[in-house]
């Protein structure tokens, strides 16, 4: 089996990518993996670095001025003509779309040679080049219930995120508690805005850090990589309170009681592939509102809490952990629903899928 993998811009269009093309190897060592991407992307130099073969192509995003328009239509056109050389050389059973704008060339230049193709949309509101696919894919996998009133019924499947492959197989370190110099007897909470983190929720939380000092709860608290000097120079920690720059946050998920965190959909299959309890603080800055979208379809569940930043206030965030932790029964009923949610055989079923179409193609 050849598989081609078409994916690219963000870790949350990258990441299930790679989670899917690890299942494929799994489940047969005889697949061959092929990623197209941006050229000048994070998958670029992502993708190689775990050790898989990948093409960078020069597709860009209709975003900007009219001229950045034009430029981004005759890069979609170069692009689709690189495609459909490479796809030839390559010859794949089946070509998988994750969204981003590098996926339009490629799944148009296979379904113009008649290839076998698929689309994946991580998100509970599909992105534009999912939306603009879906008219010729051969099947589309989505990972909400809200997907489902957004493309063909008859080739459409809620089959979930394949990040899950990878989350259920997850190492956790159980000493990670100990190591930061905290207690396995306290109740734990994780407060993780990505791994770039937040200037705007780091701003906030120096205040409520400030009010959670000496509770019978402990805070790790990660600032983000590049805003951990400024952020701990005028923060001081505490014996329940530990500030770090980056965690390996799945490492840590079977640990802890509450995450606080943003709503993109690699976090969210981690939320309900583990059945973690969470308050969700979608970020402002993502197209379409995913996140907020993403956040609202798990906390109309009962699996979260969803703050919107514009909302947000010291106050509130201590508050709404606090309210939390001291109720048990929430925490678990949260817990319960958000396992619910969760599909953790999402990669095993689309190879299944996969093989059982793509052949017959």
């Amino acid at each position: 089996m050849r598989v081609c993998i078409a994916t690219g811009g963000t870790g949350g269009h990258i990441y299930p990518a790679v989670s899917l093309a690890r299942a494929f190897m799994d489940h047969d060592a005889s697949t061959e993996i092929l990623f197209i991407g941006n050229n000048d992307r994070m998958e670029a130099t992502e993708i190689p670095a775990l050790g898989f073969r990948f093409i960078g192509l020069p597709a860009k995003g209709f975003n900007g001025s009219l001229i950045k328009k034009f430029e981004a239509l005759y890069a979609l056109f170069a692009s689709q003509k690189k495609a459909k050389v490479i796809l030839r050389e390559f010859k794949p059973d089946a070509v998988i779309g994750f969204g981003g704008y590098v996926s339009v060339p490629v799944l148009r230049a296979a379904h113009s040679d008649k290839i076998w193709t698929m689309i994946h949309e991580q998100n509970s509101f599909a992105g534009k080049a999912n939306r603009l696919l879906a008219k010729t894919a051969d099947a589309i996998v989505v990972s909400y219930p809200e997907n489902l009133t957004q493309f063909p019924l008859n080739k459409t499947q809620l089959l979930g995120n394949p990040r899950t492959y990878e989350i259920k197989r997850a190492v956790h370190d159980d000493s990670l508690i100990t190591q930061l110099g905290l207690s396995l007897a306290k109740p734990t909470v994780l407060i993780v805005m990505g791994s770039l983190g937040s200037e705007t929720i780091n701003a906030l939380m120096s205040v409520a850090l400030e009010m959670m000092k000496h509770k019978d709860y402990q805070i790790i608290y990660v600032t983000g990589k590049k805003h951990y000097d400024a952020f701990i120079t005028s923060n001081d920690e505490d014996d329940n309170i530990k500030i770090i720059p980056y965690i390996d946050q799945l490492s840590m998920m079977n640990q802890i009681d509450l995450l606080v965190t943003r709503g993109g959909a690699t976090t969210a299959a981690e939320i309900t592939a583990l059945g973690v309890a969470s308050i969700i603080i979608p970020s402002p800055f993502v197209p379409n509102n995913h996140q907020v979208l993403n956040a609202k379809s798990l906390a109309d569940s009962g699996g979260c809490i969803m703050i919107e930043e514009s909302e947000l206030t010291p106050y509130k965030i201590v508050n709404q952990i606090e309210e939390l932790l001291e109720d048990y029964v929430r925490l678990e009923s949260m817990k319960k629903a958000a396992l619910k949610l969760g599909k953790p055989n999402a990669a095993e079923d689309m190879i299944e899928w996969v093989n059982k179409e793509a052949k017959a193609h």
